[in-house]
């Protein structure tokens, strides 16, 4: 088996002291922790860089991500006295992270970081929480507590009261509370202090903790456990690649804002796609396409309960568009309008800035994301383990939004790469909504609505018809015979690597003449060695400088089906082996030095782990 095991630890040489080692430069080796309401990213010397508050698109407490600078502000760490080193890794199948700290004179720590989340009087607990447990486990560990959050996106540190046993931390609108069985002063000074047994931090809402805190600390964090591990073990995953499975299965899982059901696309906002590329973009939204690839990827592996809550968000949405235009992109509270802004007091990752809140994109048009509606939402009809079924109120509901893509079908959009300069009649878009429309036929069938599945499958054959017509570009003179492709839009014969999607949508069978043609001029003209670019044209910033991950697994997806299967399993293994030690990966990929570039964990790039492990693995049937 290849790629990264999660359990398996990392090592890194932390800084002493209060900033970072002189020339330090932050990088994406970051390990998610989280609960479905808030989450935090760790970096390699245990340290949180980057969490929200109250929910993923709120208030960065914690900054340092995107500081950009060598001030020690943003951040929540532990230093263990005379440091030398830090390993770390999750507790087996679960986001609750295991960091063990070394000090030269061979003493040493662990540090156990979650975010609680269980059952807890008929509903799921999930706090605005963090919990951290540091055990010393060698000789005389002395530890250091740096514990400085931050207001206003970087604006200035957050004022503090304290009290007998707690810190407060008067985060803008939000108040944190720390409490601890540390002792608070030298919390608050920085001093270094003796650790003779387990120590206690729970970082949450403003108010009295109750109960014994090391009792409840350490209930919760084997709850917490316990939780997870049943969750995973629910899963359906392929005999191959499991441990790199269940990790991506897991952080998907934490990428949905579970009070609504929304799935943000990554954690993070304005890490560049490439470097000083101002493509700088906050992620931590809810982009109907990328929702509809997690859970796609999730329901492969049984994760019903992600799709569940998900579409109840769909449900929502669709009710309150009534019937008018379905944006691209929603806050993790279905609100539409997302104003892009610049938080000026963060420099942004390596410097790199800006750093963006809010994304101008939900202004677009983009109109694949009719079919990204129908395509989870068409499950509902026929999955008799679902705990709501889908009926023929949501059946109408759902015509609305076919009727919305076939008006639009070839109608020009931003497309799925939101161009904020040009529109054109976007290949992608169009099969999506031939998708849309073909689907509802299928549902009208299984309903026994004869007269309407007569209705959507001529739309879709129409569709189908146009895009043969319209996107089709026939081989110059001069070519070889069959050597034309399907365009990325129906005005130009530039490609993109989402013709790539045609066969996983069933527009298409991976052995059609025409998909053969494309796939192969796509390969020629969008292949970089073991990596793929989403388009090589020029953009509204230039022409793209790193690969899109989703895009590699996708040429991996197309080699499996059109029968190439030892190349896709060769490239598969090669993507894994770019994986972060934490098992994840960001949007982003240099083509030449394999560093990660773009927000993090992306769930495009997660979901392409999933679906290609379930494509390519050998079967159970293998080994029993």
């Amino acid at each position: 088996m290849v790629g990264p095991v999660t359990d398996a630890p990392s090592s890194a040489a932390p800084a002493q002291g209060d900033a970072q080692p002189a020339g330090f430069q932050p990088d994406l080796e970051l390990w998610p922790i989280g609960n479905c309401q808030v989450s935090a990213l760790v970096d390699r010397t245990g340290a949180f860089v980057w969490g929200c508050i109250p929910r993923v698109d709120g208030e960065p407490v914690f900054c340092s991500l995107l500081d950009g600078t060598e001030r020690d502000e943003g951040i929540w760490r532990f230093e263990i006295e005379g440091q030398v080193s830090a390993s770390q890794r999750y507790i087996r199948n679960t986001p609750i992270l295991l960091t063990t700290l070394e000090a030269e004179d061979g003493s040493a720590v662990e540090v156990l970081d979650f975010c609680p989340r269980f059952e807890g009087q008929g509903r799921k607990y999930r706090p605005v929480a963090f919990a951290r447990i540091v055990r010393p486990i060698a000789g005389n560990p002395r530890i250091r507590v740096v514990l400085k959050p931050m207001k206003n996106y970087g604006a200035a540190p957050a004022e503090t009261t304290r009290g007998t046993n707690h810190i407060r931390f008067l985060c803008g609108t939000q108040t944190l509370r720390l409490s601890t069985d540390a002792p608070i002063g030298y919390i608050q000074e920085g001093r270094f202090f003796r650790v003779e047994g387990d120590t206690h931090f729970f970082l949450g809402p403003d108010e009295p903790f109750t109960g014994n805190l090391r009792e409840e600390v350490r209930r919760m964090e084997q709850s917490t456990r316990k939780y997870w591990q049943l969750w995973v073990r629910s899963l359906a995953t392929p005999y191959e690649w499991q441990e790199e499975v269940i990790r991506c299965a897991i952080t998907l899982k934490l990428c949905q804002h579970e009070e609504t059901g929304a799935i943000v696309a990554a954690l993070t906002t304005s890490v560049p796609e490439a470097p000083f590329s101002e493509r700088n973009w906050d992620y931590r939204y809810c982009w109907l396409r990328d929702s509809y690839y997690t859970v796609q990827a999730l329901n492969r592996i049984g994760a019903l309960d992600v799709l569940e809550k998900y579409l109840g968000f769909l449900r929502n949405i669709v009710d309150s568009a009534k019937g008018g235009q379905i944006q691209p992109l929603y806050s993790v509270m279905g609100v539409a309008e997302l104003d892009e802004n610049i938080a000026p007091d963060l420099e942004g990752y390596r410097g790199m800035g800006p750093v963006r809140v809010g994304n101008a994109a939900y202004t677009q048009v983009q109109y694949d994301c009719y079919g990204q509606i129908v395509l989870p939402t068409v499950q509902g009809f026929f999955d008799k383990r679902l705990l709501r079924m889908a009926d023929d109120t949501d059946f109408a509901s759902l015509e609305e939004v076919g009727e919305a893509a076939w008006d639009k079908h070839d109608k020009p959009d931003a497309g799925l790469w939101e161009f904020r300069t040009r529109q054109e009649v976007h290949t992608y878009s169009a099969v999506m909504c031939w998708a849309a429309c073909d689907r509802l036929a299928n549902v009208a069938a299984h309903l026994g609505k004869d007269d309407r599945a007569k209705v959507w499958r001529e739309r879709a054959d129409t569709i189908a018809d146009t895009i043969d017509a319209k996107a089709w570009k026939p081989a110059e003179e001069g070519e070889r015979e069959g050597a034309g492709h399907y365009g990325a839009s129906f005005e130009s014969d530039y490609l993109d690597a989402s013709l790539l999607q045609m066969v996983e949508l069933r527009f298409c069978e991976p052995d059609a003449e025409r998909f053969r043609a494309t796939f192969e001029q796509v390969e020629a003209q969008l292949r970089r060695g073991e990596h793929m670019l989403r388009y090589a044209a020029e953009d509204d910033f230039g022409a793209p400088e790193t690969a899109f991950n989703i895009c590699t697994f996708w040429l991996i997806d197309a080699l499996g089906r059109i029968g190439r299967e030892d190349e896709a399993r060769e490239l598969f293994c090669t993507m894994l082996g770019h994986c972060t030690p934490s098992g994840l990966l960001s949007e982003d990929m240099d083509f030449e030095t394999g560093e990660l570039w773009g927000n993090f964990p992306q769930t495009y790039s997660l979901v392409g782990v999933i679906n290609c492990a379930g494509l390519l693995s050998k079967s159970w049937n293998a080994v029993r």
